[in-house]
């Protein structure tokens, strides 16, 4: 079975998991304070996705990961914070968190991807930095490894390439699918 993106309660917040997995659908195990994860997703397999070329085969790597290591994908795709500049004073920039509805579009495109079928999986949305994002949800449900697909263009060139900032911050093993 494969999960479906249905918005699930909290589906408004920046730090909601939707889908419905493969009869895991209840929260049973607990990892942070007031936060409750499923089992089955404890030791998986977290990939960023954002529907581009590199996180689709990143995507199709971590899901012969979770299918040979019989663990769960937690995909997560990491919304868009744009800067506001504060003009009042010296005070730092603001970050504002814009309405991203690319996830429930990513939602309803894995829902009816073939190749998720028989493993189970979740799409986890977040909004920040995408290195810091990613590496916190590996580290919420005790992830074996991350797989990111390399960042292409002029962007990647002048910050830094998330891949690259990934694999020298993460604590644990970062796999960079070209």
């Amino acid at each position: 079975m494969t999960g479906h993106p249905g918005p699930g309660p909290g589906a408004d917040r920046p730090d909601t998991a939707s889908g419905h997995v493969g009869g895991h659908t209840g929260p049973s195990g607990k990892d942070a304070p007031g936060r409750v994860l499923d089992p089955v997703f404890q030791h998986g397999v977290v990939v960023g996705f954002d529907g581009s070329l590199s996180s689709e085969r990143a995507l199709a790597y971590a899901v012969g990961m979770a299918r040979r290591s019989q663990c769960g994908l937690v995909i997560v795709h990491v919304a868009n914070r744009l800067p506001a500049t504060v003009w009042a004073g010296c005070e730092p920039p603001v970050f504002v968190d814009l309405p991203d509805h690319r996830t429930e579009v990513l939602g309803l495109e894995l829902a009816c991807a073939d190749f998720l079928a028989g493993v189970p999986w979740i799409l986890i949305e977040r909004g920040g930095d995408i290195c810091h994002e990613i590496e916190e949800v590996g580290r919420e449900y005790a992830a074996d490894a991350i797989v990111v697909g390399t960042t292409h263009g002029l962007l990647g060139k002048i910050f830094g390439s998330v891949s690259g900032r990934l694999a020298r911050r993460a604590n644990r093993p970062v796999i960079v699918i070209p």
